[in-house]
């Protein structure tokens, strides 16, 4: 990085956008290494069980049908309703595979990331090799964080519906009323700005996990913290970037998985420039998450020690993973 930590409080949304282009930019080999490596498959992947799923539950959707216009235990009938139970065994095998597989691209993807910008950070040479000699020995830390933060989203979930179903009760006939509509209208907002508040501090504590001391339950109290006077600049890069993220995944989805009525060739066209949209979108989300640990850090005056973060980015190298200490990664705070 060109800029001085101190001067990265300043940054806002376009500051933030401008210094991920520019470290992707400026160091374009070693992201396109990480990215042939992991993202783009982690990318295809993701996409391609978009494809599967659909055609799958297509099949699904037939069958039952059929069903239901068969007569109730006839031969036609057990061998359709076997054929949908084999086809429902082999959708949630796909999922199971596919959510596995995309975990664990993305636990990687993110520490070879949040790993190769530190090195960037303080001046150290990096290249691949030691970035994937690196990655397993971070994910541990990483996955432990999203572990945390996954029963916090399940928790979160329980106690949505909880609401939701004690509001219904309370309303009793009152339902179809307007002030019914308002409530749950109400009750979406508040659902869905808590939903955003939590992938933030997942996608900021992931990036904790790696550069500090902090993992799991802690890393998410830390990466809270930072937030703090930044929030709103957060939201607005994640917004834009979900914004995009969808209107990929609405293309994907129109052009390429329903797009039946288009030929084989500008099927293969469509699908390419989504795959291709997505994989530059994967890697931007991740450059983007570590340079707004940077710049929360930088906001909060806790600026970094270069040569004790270096120092502990060696270790990596050396042998098994010594947490950064509080003291090391940050010098005493700046009151300006």
């Amino acid at each position: 990085m060109d800029v001085e930590q101190e001067e990265m409080q300043f940054f806002g949304l376009f500051g933030i956008f401008k210094e991920s282009y520019k470290i992707i930019i400026s160091w374009r080999k070693i992201f396109t290494q990480i990215t042939f490596s992991l993202i783009l498959p982690l990318v295809f992947i993701f996409l391609a069980q978009k494809e599967v799923s659909e055609i799958l539950f297509a099949k699904i959707i037939h069958n039952e049908a059929d069903m239901m216009v068969t007569e109730i235990g006839s031969r036609r009938y057990n061998n359709l309703n076997d054929v949908v139970n084999s086809e429902l065994t082999t959708l949630f095998l796909i999922k199971a595979v596919y959510f596995t597989f995309l975990l664990i691209l993305s636990l990687l993807s993110t520490s070879a990331a949040v790993y190769t910008i530190a090195c960037i950070y303080t001046g150290r040479d990096v290249n691949f090799r030691k970035v994937m000699s690196v990655v397993p020995k971070v994910w541990k830390r990483v996955m432990v964080t999203f572990l945390c933060t996954f029963l916090a989203f399940f928790a979160y979930h329980v106690f949505a519906i909880i609401v939701l179903i004690i509001w219904v009760v309370l309303m009793g006939e009152s339902r179809y009323a307007n002030g019914f509509v308002i409530g749950l209208v109400f009750l979406g907002i508040v659902y869905f700005a808590g939903l955003v508040y939590m992938s933030l501090v997942w996608h900021l504590a992931s990036v904790v996990s790696v550069l500090e001391e902090a993992r799991g339950i802690k890393a998410m109290r830390k990466s809270r913290a930072l937030m703090k006077g930044k929030m709103w600049v957060a939201i607005c890069v994640f917004f834009i970037l979900g914004i995009v993220s969808s209107a990929v995944q609405f293309a994907f989805q129109n052009l390429v998985v329903h797009g039946w009525s288009f030929g084989v060739l500008v099927k293969v066209g469509y699908s390419i420039v989504c795959f291709s949209l997505m994989v530059i979108l994967f890697l931007f989300v991740l450059v983007i998450q570590t340079v707004l640990y940077f710049v929360c850090k930088s906001y909060h005056h806790e600026n970094i020690d270069k040569s004790a973060l270096s120092d502990h980015l060696e270790v990596y190298l050396l042998g098994e993973y010594v947490p950064l200490k509080s003291k090391d990664v940050q010098l005493e705070q700046v009151h300006v």
